[in-house]
């Protein structure tokens, strides 16, 4: 299993120059982050462009790849994380034309996977979203067979603030739903798995990864702690809001241990990215650069033991 980043805590830093960091410091390879080039607000946590898909060539791609390859990095995934299922009819046609560009460029890169977010209405219920997403997903599905790349769903929720609430932008977060999303669109779409997602849902996170597993296609590595006298004050149905406290790998209640030390999800996994907590956006270059070497030095050492 390599052990890579996400790139999108870097968002002024040319992605030439976040792959010579990366390398120095002993990763293996690059999630990159490649949202559409704009100068207007973006979602928090999202927004970084280190690769134009609206505007890269077949040759810029096929070059792009390769230099990443001479500094002996891998490129797990291209990821852009929309929601395809929005209510307003022209920004889910914006995202789903930006999502559909991302994976030509994958394809052009020779990558195979792109990672992104099934979506999701906050003001509809879990099954009217899927009956939604039953229409909208097998033609983006379509196009990435087209293009020799698969996709792979991050299980987060969506729902960090008020403007998220009640149902979250994401719905392929519970086992209900990844059952579905399984039987609707088989071995095309896989997941990127987020165990810190698992947490503050109460989802038991061993028989998940058992469940799960051989869907696994990624992973983002963070974790979470629940403040347990938020819980107390809000209530279970504040959907996680004000005690869902995103933290480092290993000072969080992610179980680690269960996860290493039976293997559940490494024969599955090629790679393991490790993603920044939402804590740490906004944050300075430098933070980020410390923030990565604090769990890159973390996952080495879980994986030697």
């Amino acid at each position: 299993m390599k052990l890579g980043l996400l790139t999108a805590p870097f968002p002024d830093t040319p992605v030439g120059e976040v792959a010579d960091w990366a390398n120095s410091a002993g990763f293996e390879a690059l999630e990159i982050a490649c949202w559409p080039r704009s100068s207007g607000d973006s979602r928090r946590y999202a927004g970084t462009s280190h690769i134009d898909a609206a505007g890269t060539s077949a040759a810029q791609a096929k070059d792009i790849a390769a230099e990443l390859a001479g500094k002996k990095l891998s490129i797990s995934a291209l990821g852009y994380y929309p929601n395809p299922l929005h209510p307003d009819a022209a920004h889910r046609e914006a995202v789903i034309g930006h999502l559909k560009k991302v994976i030509v460029l994958a394809s052009r890169m020779g990558v195979s996977l792109v990672n992104t977010f099934c979506g999701g209405d906050a003001s509809k219920p879990v099954d009217a979203n899927w009956e939604e997403a039953l229409k909208v997903w097998p033609a983006i599905i379509a196009h990435a067979r087209e293009h020799g790349v698969k996709l792979a769903f991050e299980n987060c929720p969506m729902i960090f603030s008020y403007d998220e609430w009640p149902g979250g932008h994401n719905i392929a977060y519970s086992p209900q739903i990844w059952r579905r999303i399984l039987e609707a669109f088989g071995g095309e779409v896989g997941m990127n798995f987020d165990p810190s997602h698992l947490v503050w849902q109460m989802i038991d996170q061993a028989r998940f990864i058992r469940e799960f597993g051989p869907y696994m296609l990624h992973v983002h590595a963070k974790d979470l702690m629940i403040d347990h006298d938020g819980l107390y004050e809000r209530g279970i149905l504040s959907a996680g809001i004000g005690w869902q406290v995103p933290r480092m790998p290993g000072l969080g209640d992610v179980d680690w241990n269960t996860i290493f030390s039976g293997r559940l999800f490494v024969f599955h996994l090629g790679y393991c990215g490790l993603d920044f907590i939402n804590s740490y956006a906004g944050h300075t270059h430098r933070s980020h650069v410390s923030y990565y070497w604090s769990i890159f030095g973390f996952f080495r050492w879980t994986l030697s033991c």
